[in-house]
C-alpha cells in the first residue's frame, strides 16, 4: 500500500485537562500517514483519481479550533475517524503535539501516536 505524509499541521487550539487549556487555548501540531492506492493517479495525472488532501487538511483544523476535549488521546481519535470518512484511504496515523504544555518546568512537547484502519481493511 502507498503513503501519503501530511506533515507540520500546525493549529491553535482548547483541547486540555486543564480549564485554563479549554478557555486560553494552546498550539498543537500533527502529521498525517495515510495509506492509499496511488497507483491509479500515478498513471492518469488527475486528481479525481487521488485523494484531495486539501479536505484532510481542512478536516484537521477545523477538528481542532473548534472542539473541546480533555485529553489529546481523544483529539487524535477524532482526527483519524474523520480521516477515515475518505474511503480512499485505508489505514491513518496521527501523531498529534501538543507544544510547549503548561506543565511546570517542563520544556518539552507531549505527543501521542494512534493508528487506525478502515473496519474491513486487511
Amino acid at each position: 500500500m502507498d503513503c501519503l505524509h501530511l506533515s507540520g499541521l500546525r493549529y491553535y487550539g482548547y483541547t486540555g485537562a486543564l480549564p485554563e487549556e479549554q478557555v486560553l487555548g494552546q498550539w498543537f501540531e500533527v502529521d498525517l500517514k495515510l495509506w492509499l492506492n496511488l497507483a491509479p493517479a500515478g498513471v492518469s495525472d488527475n486528481l479525481a483519481d487521488t485523494l484531495d488532501y486539501r479536505k484532510v487538511i481542512s478536516e484537521t483544523q477545523i477538528l481542532i479550533q473548534t472542539e473541546k476535549f480533555n485529553l489529546i488521546e481523544r483529539l487524535a481519535d477524532a482526527i483519524a475517524t474523520q480521516t477515515l470518512t475518505h474511503k480512499k484511504i485505508q489505514q491513518v496515523q496521527v501523531r498529534l503535539t501538543k507544544v510547549a504544555p503548561p506543565i511546570p518546568n517542563y520544556m518539552g512537547n507531549i505527543t501521542v501516536e494512534l493508528t487506525r484502519a478502515q473496519p474491513d481493511a486487511p
